[in-house]
């Protein structure tokens, strides 16, 4: 009789289990508010869908996303709870300054960083936090510290230089990384990292900027990977990890200890005179004399602000200088036209304002060209309106459901970009063309949300790319145009290359 019971009460687990999972599929099929969306089903009943192609196939859903409109229509359900549109019409109703957009925490709390201003999930909650960061990253302060980008530039084009007509191959793409991370690094805390410095580039930066989505794809999934990451102490992963690893976290430790160092100058008596050295201040100073509560002025807060601050400011930048540097110097009509046109200023490029070479039409069309191939993230970034429904046609989208774009299709969308894999700064020379893409060329996203640093990120190409044509000729080692194009989600855009980029480097005959 007790081996009875036993079976009888073990059928009992077991057809509740069934039935609670009969039940569970049945309402995200049939009954949930997104059932009448279509997609596919299983991606419908369960978030592992996704969890294959973000894990196994390392980062491929933005493309079968992209596989998923061909079959099921422009909106379509990519997981049970998320909406995906693919149509540049939509995008300005969505990427908007008005109404009230809530970030998917889903999404952005795998990074661990829920401090961060940037993975800021809260509509309110998020203005609030970047209000004190907006003027250190205004046109008019950057083009106030230009002097700060041209000063780097000098140091990368010596750089470059040592390796001219001698045969011997650098790698420019790590190059690419070191400007930008010197750039970005003292234009936030006013302290270089010297990556330019190494003998290397500081070739690990890239390595582990690239790598980045390798824990925050599977964090999505399975949320308690962060939790461990976060709960073993620093000292002990950077005795342990190999020597990529290790850089990266001797890097954060010391930014963690300049974070702190900052603070309490911040915190301490200044003199009238310091107080009018308005470049001295840093993204430290602009949150701890916010009105934002003291609870979000703690170590940990201001520490998530600028190590992602930092972090999202050199590598989108250093991904569409390579694309740009590969393009220009792989077609001798484009570093031709570019040349010629940037011959008609009379200098050279590195001795003029950034407004200078903002007025030429065909750099300005490279550039373009770069951030439309290489925008900063390959990744949709779902927005939640929190105030209202949305309609796309005649679709109802009910209030509070994630819902997001990728501007990557977007922007390698053939209706809008005839032959769009291809690299053509002249499709942007024709006002009228510019003009009906203009809407939906969005490298730096749109809306309430857009890129806090787009700013310094233009100012940089601009003096970086022209100088560089002018300055040298390159030849590339084995690259290709495929090692630039965005194959994986790394959140920020995986490129085959990895982002390097050999080369041998002689210097141009004026």
């Amino acid at each position: 009789m007790e081996n009875l019971a036993n079976l009888l009460t073990l059928r009992h687990i077991v057809a509740a289990v069934i039935t609670y999972l009969a039940s569970f599929v049945l309402y995200r099929l049939f009954l949930h508010p997104l059932a009448r969306f279509p997609g596919p089903k299983l991606a419908a009943i369960t978030r592992w869908y996704e969890g294959y192609y973000d894990i196994i196939q390392n980062g491929h859903y933005t493309f079968k996303i992209a596989e998923l409109h061909k079959e099921y229509g422009p909106i379509i359900r990519i997981s049970p709870y998320e909406l995906h549109v693919n149509d540049p019409a939509f995008f300005e109703q969505l990427y908007r300054q008005d109404g009230r957009w809530h970030k998917y925490s889903w999404a952005m709390d795998a990074f661990g960083a829920k401090g961060a201003t940037l993975f800021t999930v809260d509509h309110e909650l998020h203005k609030s936090r970047r209000q004190p960061l907006g003027p250190f990253f205004s046109k008019a302060k950057v083009a106030s510290r230009q002097d700060l980008i041209h000063r780097h530039l000098l140091k990368f084009c010596g750089r470059i230089s040592k390796f001219a007509n001698s045969g011997e191959t650098f790698n420019l793409g790590a190059a690419a990384t070191a400007i930008t991370r010197d750039v970005a690094n003292e234009f936030i805390l006013n302290k270089s990292y010297n990556s330019l410095d190494r003998e290397d580039f500081d070739i690990t930066m890239l390595t582990a900027s690239q790598g980045s989505g390798q824990i925050w794809r599977p964090s999505k999934h399975i949320p308690v990977i962060t939790k461990i990451f976060k709960a073993i102490p620093i000292d002990w992963i950077i005795k342990n990890a190999g020597d990529d690893m290790k850089e990266f976290f001797l890097y954060l430790k010391e930014t963690m200890q300049d974070t702190k160092n900052l603070m309490a100058a911040a915190t301490s008596p200044i003199s009238d005179q310091d107080k009018d050295q308005e470049y001295q201040r840093t993204i430290v100073n602009g949150i701890l004399d916010s009105k934002l509560p003291s609870s979000e002025k703690s170590v940990e807060r201001v520490f998530d602000d600028v190590s992602t601050v930092a972090g999202a400011g050199f590598e989108t930048t250093a991904s569409v200088l390579r694309l740009v540097f590969f393009h220009v110097f792989d077609n001798p009509d484009i570093l031709k036209q570019l040349r010629t046109e940037l011959t008609s200023i009379n200098a050279d490029p590195s001795e003029v304002e950034i407004k200078t070479l903002e007025q030429l039409p065909y750099l300005t069309s490279t550039l373009m060209e770069g951030l439309r191939l290489s925008p900063a993230i390959a990744t949709r970034m779902a927005r939640i309106s929190t105030d209202k429904d949305l309609f796309y046609g005649n679709w109802r989208i009910p209030i509070g459901t994630p819902v997001g774009m990728t501007t990557i299709l977007m922007h390698t969308d053939e209706t809008l970009y005839p032959d769009p894999k291809r690299f053509n700064p002249d499709r942007w020379m024709d006002p009228e063309s510019r003009k009906m893409v203009d809407k939906t060329f969005a490298p730096f996203s749109r809306g309430t949300r857009n890129c806090l640093g787009m700013h310094l990120a233009w100012a940089e190409l601009y003096v970086i790319v022209a100088t560089i044509a002018y300055r040298y000729n390159f030849k590339f080692q084995g690259a290709t145009a495929e090692d630039f194009e965005c194959i994986s989600d790394q959140f920020a855009i995986g490129t085959k290359g990895r982002g390097n980029l050999n080369a041998t480097v002689s210097i141009r005959e004026m």
